[in-house]
């Protein structure tokens, strides 16, 4: 069975740093693309990050660039996000899901697999 499985979220100060991950299991991760992405309360889902299974290639929406960096993890079949330099308006609650690599038509386009989500809070 595909899971995807989040992590890792938390309350964070504006300015500190936490790490996402995605757990992933039933399928192969060189496979595949992985994507984050985010929802805040009353806001349309956005995309964030993404990265090849395959070749490693990554994708960043410009509001993270800089700030956050994605990396996998084949072996472990894990995706991580790390975020630096966190902002009170990255508070969302983040996704990670996957997307078969032939199928995978636009960085942040249709993703088949989604996971449950974690909290993010940067506040003071």
């Amino acid at each position: 069975q595909l899971q995807l499985v989040e992590s890792g979220g938390g309350l964070v100060q504006p300015g500190g740093s936490l790490r996402l991950s995605c757990a992933t299991s039933g399928f192969t991760l060189d496979y595949h693309a992985i994507g984050w992405f985010r929802q805040a309360p009353g806001m349309e889902r956005e995309g964030v990050s993404c990265i090849s299974g395959s070749d490693g290639s990554t994708y960043y929406a410009d509001s993270v660039k800089g700030r956050f960096t994605i990396s996998r993890d084949n072996a472990k079949n894990t995706v991580y996000l790390r975020m630096n330099s966190l902002k009170p308006e990255d508070t969302a609650v983040y996704y990670c899901a996957a997307v078969p690599i032939s199928r995978w038509s636009a960085p942040f386009g249709k993703y088949d697999y989604w996971g449950h989500g974690t909290q993010v809070t940067v506040s003071s």
